[in-house]
């Protein structure tokens, strides 16, 4: 079973579900999505050194063993998953005046 493949969509599906109940609307953000470049513009970089050393290294059973230059396509649904969430959160906590 491909679970990083399966858990890394899980998470984005979880992201696309939490933005429309908590009405942040970051998805459909642009600044959200200029902002998800520059943090791929970093992220590339350090995390193909750390695949492409082998630093990381990945089970070919848990994921589909797609790449992008070093790195496994998972990566970027993962990290658009956990970048997308912490902002949204962020955004909402925001709005309820939890966050300065």
């Amino acid at each position: 079973m491909k679970e990083y493949t399966i858990l890394s969509l899980l998470s984005v599906i979880a992201v696309f579900l939490v933005d429309r109940l908590l009405r942040t609307r970051v998805i459909t953000s642009g600044v959200f999505w200029i902002f998800l470049a520059v943090m791929y513009a970093f992220k590339i970089p350090s995390n193909g050194y750390l695949t492409g050393r082998p630093i990381v290294l990945y089970g070919e059973r848990f994921f589909m063993n797609v790449r992008l230059l070093t790195l496994p396509l998972e990566d970027f649904v993962y990290g658009f998953g956990l970048m997308a969430l912490t902002i949204i959160l962020w955004e909402h906590f925001k709005r309820k005046g939890d966050v300065r």
